[in-house]
């Protein structure tokens, strides 16, 4: 092994990528110019990726001389990619806030159909957490505020719909 490769980086995410049900690409983010250049490359990659993990139970795959970290939600499979020498658990950790930002950011419903609708808000998360390779952030409460999202208000829970009722009570009783 060379010594170069074995020196700490801050670059340590090659790719981000998730995928449906069907190993179709919904959002994929490459970070290393030269591993996979081309959208061929790329979406070759992706499909071997998920030939390989989308029937198992790890959360980690070795392919290709790349170290991957996956998770799987309803028909959502979601990836972090860095190389053979990177710590599994610092991948983990990117996977883990991508996963719990988006889960807040989607009300929990974290499915192709309204990851979709909200990809704006998909892609703002993926860019707060990992910016060229280099991870920024771990916490995805610190995520969310970062992009303006608050994980507690949701005006459609039955306690914000009974404020919504409160308010509107009190102001028709109120003096006219």
């Amino acid at each position: 092994m060379d010594a170069a490769a074995s020196e700490p980086s801050l670059y340590t995410v090659k790719a981000v990528f998730i995928l449906d049900n069907d190993g179709n690409r919904l959002l994929s983010k490459y970070y290393d110019g030269e591993l996979y250049p081309s959208m061929k490359e790329q979406k070759s990659f992706e499909s071997n990726v998920f030939n390989k993990t989308h029937k198992a139970d790890n959360e980690i795959a070795f392919l290709e001389g790349l170290t991957i970290v996956y998770k799987s939600s309803i028909d959502l499979f979601f990836y972090v990619v860095g190389s053979a020498q990177e710590n599994e658990l610092m991948l983990m950790s990117v996977l883990t806030c991508l996963f719990e930002s988006l889960s807040h950011l989607l009300r929990k419903n974290v499915e192709r159909r309204c990851l979709l609708d909200n990809m704006d808000g998909v892609f703002l998360v993926v860019d707060e957490i990992i910016d060229g390779g280099v991870i920024l952030e771990s916490d995805p409460q610190q995520v969310l505020q970062k992009v303006n999202y608050k994980a507690d208000e949701n005006p459609l829970t039955e306690h914000g719909m009974a404020q919504v009722l409160q308010s509107a009570k009190s102001r028709s009783s109120g003096p006219s």
